[in-house]
């Protein structure tokens, strides 16, 4: 399992309507496997239907659109891409996205 978190460190909480979207490298290309939106705790907990395979995903995070309805014209990284590698398909895969106006950071949470 696939999840995620985003919370705006700049208001103190979770960023709610931001989209993700999840994709597994397949050789040198990346294809969608799915796809959610923050809720109001800031949370997607549907990315993944079914069992995953090991490999190569990426996370990427429209923070563009959510900054714009936070009142930014524009922002400075409209999107956040997050690479990381799967090799045990039986463990829970959390990665949280902590953003600011000016930056952000991640890791593997639990």
């Amino acid at each position: 399992m696939i999840t995620t978190h985003v919370l705006d460190v700049a208001r103190g909480g979770p960023a709610v309507g931001v989209t993700v979207i999840l994709e597994l490298r397949q050789a040198s290309e990346w294809a969608p496997v799915g796809r959610g939106t923050t809720d109001d705790k800031g949370r997607v907990m549907t990315l993944t239907d079914g069992p995953i395979s090991p490999g190569a995903y990426r996370l990427t995070f429209d923070v563009g659109a959510y900054q714009r309805e936070m009142g930014f014209h524009v922002s400075f990284f409209p999107e956040v891409r997050v690479t990381f590698n799967i090799k045990d398909t039986e463990e829970h895969y959390h990665i949280p996205l902590l953003l600011s106006p000016f930056g952000y950071t991640t890791y593997r949470g639990s």
